[in-house]
């Protein structure tokens, strides 16, 4: 067993863990440790996810603490992280930034996990390879190096992906007299983000307990068309499948405009297919056709609003809880737990209400084990051991404890 200061055969450090280690202090890893903290038990954070708030703010608090009652209805990204950041201190969670997790597997012998962390980042952009990529002489970025248009001021700038992070790129970069050429490679739903001054979230929400999920679709689609109008028209095809059906089963999100298609009706955002792979590499446009108000060839900068994927696989060894994708394998609700002690939060893709029903169904599950002395701390990382390898747990005074 390694000690507080030994260190293994490879000269990694063995830090004792107190309790349950959460990998990811976004949401997700705030809302668990959270939950655990009210129940008495201890946890150790890892990482961070980037964040992004689509919804009015009473869909997306966290478990046992609201907003504050000062913020607006859409609440910006700075005071989301200003809200996290209290939520943290209420609970007394301590994380630690910059650390990724190297490789987490369940030693059988030991009934213990044994976790390797590392510095770096643990957010993986879904970068895609796109062909003649990589012969482009401007620059590309994904997302989550996105700041602000002001750094692409008057630049022509190509935008592949028209999801909810490309359309508000696309907007931003609008409103900083940059020029935006949006790929749309796959068929989407634009939803408007409200209905008469209600959310659309919410109207759907309120429905749903009443309706069946295709009658509330077309309503949906319908309000879409009158305040919207037809999107195929500007080269946003809708998908067969209904906006929430399609959610459900894919965890694909519809697009909130917040003011994009308003630009690109107006012709201020360019929308077209898929580059091609000489266009690409010339820096040419999508299509082949000059754009108005640019000359062709003249793409300064490439912006890749594709998302991000899960990278579990490439570090979680063993265990059936995640599919290859990234994803647990059983459908929400009852993808929160596996075996040996291994539990997945925010992965239902119904954004923070399935994290909180998550993070509060796996609180309370360790909160049992935990008492009954099944949740221990072992050297190199935490340890979760069934009844017949246990020994009594740590002590449970204090916060939850931050890890190397």
């Amino acid at each position: 067993m390694c000690s507080r200061t030994e260190r293994d055969a490879e000269g990694l450090q063995c830090t004792l863990a107190e309790g349950p280690i959460v990998v990811g202090a976004g949401p997700s890893g705030l809302a668990v440790a959270a939950c655990l903290a009210n129940l008495g038990v201890p946890s150790t954070h890892r990482t961070y996810d980037r964040l992004k708030l689509h919804l009015p703010k009473q869909f997306c608090e966290l478990p046992l603490m609201g907003f504050p009652a000062g913020f607006p209805k859409y609440p910006s990204k700075h005071q989301f992280v200003a809200y996290m950041e209290a939520y943290a201190a209420r609970f007394g969670i301590r994380p630690i930034f910059g650390r990724a997790v190297e490789v987490a597997e369940f030693d059988a012998a030991g009934c213990c996990w044994r976790v390797v962390a590392q510095t770096g980042e643990n957010a993986q952009p879904n970068t895609p390879e796109l062909p003649g990529l990589e012969r482009f002489g401007g620059r590309v970025i994904h997302t989550s190096s996105y700041k602000s248009g002001r750094d692409f001021r008057g630049e022509n700038v190509l935008v592949v992906g028209c999801g909810n992070s490309g359309m508000e790129v696309s907007f931003d970069l609008c409103r900083h007299y940059a020029r935006p050429h949006m790929v749309v490679r796959n068929s989407v739903h634009v939803l408007p983000r409200e209905v008469l001054g209600v959310s659309t979230f919410g109207i759907a929400m309120a429905l749903l307990k009443w309706l069946p999920l295709k009658a509330v679709d077309r309503i949906l689609l319908a309000a879409a068309h009158i305040i919207l109008g037809d999107t195929d028209r500007v080269g946003l095809r809708r998908p067969k499948t209904g906006p929430i059906e399609l959610k459900n089963s894919t965890g694909k999100t519809p697009v909130l405009d917040v003011g994009a298609l308003a630009h690109i009706r107006a012709g201020k955002i360019k929308v077209s297919g898929p580059p091609h792979p000489r266009d690409m590499s010339e820096g040419g446009d999508t299509d082949g056709r000059p754009v108005p108000g640019r000359r062709r060839g003249d793409f300064d900068s490439i912006i890749l609003a594709t998302g991000y994927k899960s990278n579990v696989p490439s570090w979680l060894k063993g265990g059936d809880l995640f599919t290859k994708e990234g994803l647990p394998n059983k459908p929400f609700p009852n993808g929160w737990r596996g075996e040996d002690g291994l539990y997945s939060v925010g992965f239902t893709m119904r954004g923070l209400q399935g994290t909180s029903s998550d993070a509060i169904n796996i609180a309370a599950d360790i909160s049992e084990q935990w008492r009954s002395g099944a949740v221990i701390a072992q050297g190199g990382g935490s340890t979760h051991r069934r009844p017949h390898c246990q020994r009594p747990p740590p002590s449970t005074q204090g916060a939850p404890a931050a890890a190397v």
